[in-house]
């Protein structure tokens, strides 16, 4: 019991001393397999595909397989956009297409004290994940070109509502100008920072803590 409570008051006592918190803990990353060939290597904001294995590291059982689990199909992220865990954004940059590796991940970047589901409180979880593909992703600076017809790296409500034409008839639906108005006014109410009528490269990829 004594030695919980001074381990729970040792942060706090840092911070006091010196001013600064403790370092965030690190993923232990291992490679377990890379291809000799890598075209491609994964940064924030890119659209990743990955199957995974996820175990605890305490006794060593697995609690989620995408292989075995559910539709049984890889899944896609965006990675760096908050839509994984912590540990993940952190572990999987500067991972080629087809690489393998092993993450060792601490409970403040998985769960954290509170735990989920097969998952118990304060537990280090251990992922094996393979990168099966890696697609621009829709904050990317690929997108923000292909969006920027006249390369002045700022967008306008018309190159805006051009793009959202586009991809909409790409996937098989029919234009509708009242609907991308709305769609446009959405997005320069979120994204136009500074309210000059234009979104910047910096604003268009920058990452917002809401996403």
């Amino acid at each position: 019991m004594f030695l919980f409570t001074i381990c729970s008051i040792l942060p706090s006592l840092f911070v006091l001393v010196t001013g600064r918190k403790l370092p965030e803990p690190e993923v232990k990353i291992e490679v377990i397999d890379k291809p000799f060939m890598c075209y491609r290597k994964s940064k924030y904001g890119d659209m990743l595909l990955v199957h995974y294995d996820g175990f605890l590291e305490s006794n060593g059982t697995i609690f989620h397989s995408s292989r075995k689990d559910g539709d049984k199909n890889p899944v896609w992220f965006t990675l760096g956009m908050k839509e994984v865990l912590k540990g993940w954004d952190k572990g999987l940059q500067d991972m080629c297409t087809g690489e393998r590796r092993k993450l060792t991940i601490p409970p403040s970047l998985a769960y954290g004290k509170e735990g989920k589901g097969k998952i118990p409180p304060s537990s280090t979880l251990i992922f094996d994940i393979e990168l099966m593909d890696i697609q621009n992703g829709p904050r990317s600076h690929d997108s923000f070109r292909e969006m920027d017809l006249n390369d002045d790296w700022k967008l306008s409500r018309l190159e805006v509502k051009e793009y959202l034409k586009k991809e909409f008839q790409k996937h098989g639906y029919s234009p509708n100008d009242t609907h991308h108005e709305v769609m446009v006014d959405d997005i320069f109410k979120n994204e136009d920072e500074d309210k000059d009528g234009f979104i910047s490269a910096r604003e268009f990829t920058y990452q917002h803590d809401e996403l």
